[in-house]
C-alpha cells in the first residue's frame, strides 16, 4: 500500500508556568492510502496536539512529517480538518457553508457549484441546501460540515472528537454516515476518540497513546468477520468485544 502520511520522530513540548511539559515523544506512524485510522488514549495524553501537528497547524518540537512523501512544513490544501463542532454559520445557508472554504479560496465556478450541488444531493442535504443550521438536527449539520470539508478536495480528513457532541444514538447514526461517505469518496482518515467502541467500529488500525508524554503503546490491526462493513454492523462481529476488552486494559482506564 502506499504511505500518505509519515510520522517521524515526533516530539512536541510545551512552555508553561510550572515550567516545561513534555506532551508527546518518539511518535513514529505511517498511515496509508484510503485507511482508516483511529488514535485512542488516556485523557491528556496529546492525542488533539497529535492531530494539529498531522494538519500543520502547529510545528513539532522534534521529528518531521511526509505528505506523499513531501515534507509538511505548514498547512495544505490536501489536508481537511473536522473538529468536534460543526462551526457553521448561523447566519449562512447550508449551501453557502458548504461553499465557504471555496470561497475563501477564490475558487467558486459553476463547475464547484455543481459539486456542491452533487454532494448535497447525494448525502441527503439538497433538499435542505437553503436552511440555516438551526434548522437542522445535530447529525445532518456534521454532514454538512463534512461536505464542506469535503468541497476544497483534501486527501486527507482529519477529524478530532467529530462527533461526541452529539447524543448517543445520534452518534450512532452520525458514524454510520460519514464512515459511508469517506469510504464513498475514497479517503484516508485519521480519527482521534475517546470512544474505544468507535474506534473499532470504524478502523482498520486502532493506533493507542500512552499517558503523557503520549508514546504509542500499540497498534491494533481490526479484523472483523462482517459481510458488509460498517459501524454498526462492526459492533456484532464476534471479534469486536475481544478487541475492545484488549484496548481497554492496553489504556489502563480506571472508573
Amino acid at each position: 500500500m502506499k504511505a500518505k502520511v509519515e510520522l517521524h520522530n515526533i516530539g512536541m513540548k510545551y512552555q508553561s508556568p510550572n515550567g516545561e511539559i513534555n506532551a508527546l515523544e518518539n511518535i513514529n506512524l505511517t498511515v496509508y492510502d484510503r485507511e482508516f485510522v483511529c488514535i485512542v488514549g488516556p485523557s491528556g495524553c496529546g492525542k488533539s496536539t497529535l492531530l494539529s501537528i498531522m494538519s500543520g497547524l502547529l510545528p513539532p518540537t522534534s521529528g518531521y512529517l511526509l505528505l506523499n512523501g513531501e515534507k509538511i512544513t505548514g498547512t495544505s490544501k490536501k489536508i481537511g480538518y473536522m473538529l468536534q463542532k460543526d462551526h457553521l454559520f448561523g447566519w449562512r445557508t447550508i449551501l453557502e457553508n458548504v461553499l465557504l472554504g471555496l470561497e475563501i479560496q477564490k475558487a467558486i465556478t459553476p463547475e464547484t457549484k455543481a459539486r456542491a450541488a452533487e454532494l448535497l444531493k447525494t448525502y441527503g442535504l439538497y433538499e435542505f441546501r437553503n436552511k440555516y443550521p438551526n434548522q437542522l438536527s445535530g447529525g445532518m449539520r456534521q454532514r454538512a460540515a463534512l461536505i464542506r470539508t469535503l468541497m476544497t478536495d483534501p486527501e486527507i480528513l482529519l477529524l478530532d472528537e467529530a462527533f461526541s457532541a452529539l447524543d448517543y444514538q445520534t452518534r450512532l447514526a452520525v458514524t454510520e454516515d460519514i464512515y459511508g461517505i469517506i469510504k464513498q469518496e475514497n479517503k484516508t482518515a485519521i480519527l482521534v476518540t475517546h470512544d474505544i467502541a468507535e474506534a473499532i467500529s470504524m478502523a482498520n488500525r486502532v493506533i493507542c497513546l500512552s499517558k503523557r508524554p503520549g508514546t504509542i503503546k500499540n497498534i491494533y490491526e481490526i479484523n472483523l468477520t462482517c459481510t458488509k462493513r460498517t459501524p454498526l454492523s462492526s459492533r456484532e462481529a464476534p471479534e469486536f468485544r475481544h478487541y475492545f476488552q484488549s484496548i481497554w486494559k492496553e489504556l489502563d482506564i480506571h472508573v
